[in-house]
């Protein structure tokens, strides 16, 4: 197998990967998505339930989550106006690899907890 071959081969199965990273990559991404699945709508309730992330950084979110059709934004017509955060039914699609990520987690930590336990650390 040439080398070219092996090149070509290798981008088109990490392209898949750099594409959905490029999407939750991030410290807040997937903490902003899950928030809002949460029922987390409002801005100041979705940086309140986000400790340390910014204004501007959660602006910043949102607007590449809603850019990528994660999430939608919806103006209230009333007064005040109010701005609300919902997911989108493509969100959904994410559920698998958020609950992954969350019991990859878990695990992990457990068995940091007892490598821990089991070394007198």
């Amino acid at each position: 197998m040439s080398d070219e071959k092996i090149f070509k081969d290798c981008l088109k199965t990490l392209q898949p990967f750099n594409d959905t990273l490029d999407i939750i990559s991030g410290k807040w991404r997937l903490q902003v998505i899950i928030a809002i699945g949460a029922g987390c709508n409002r801005f100041n309730i979705i940086q309140t339930n986000i400790p340390k992330i910014t204004p501007k950084v959660l602006s910043k979110e949102l607007k590449l989550l809603e850019a990528n059709k994660i999430i939608r934004r919806e103006i209230s017509t009333g007064y005040p106006v109010k701005i609300n955060y919902y997911l989108e039914p493509y969100a959904d699609t994410l559920t698998p690899l958020i609950n992954a990520i969350r019991d990859w987690g878990l695990n992990h930590r457990s068995k940091i907890i007892k490598a821990m336990k089991d070394t007198g650390g």
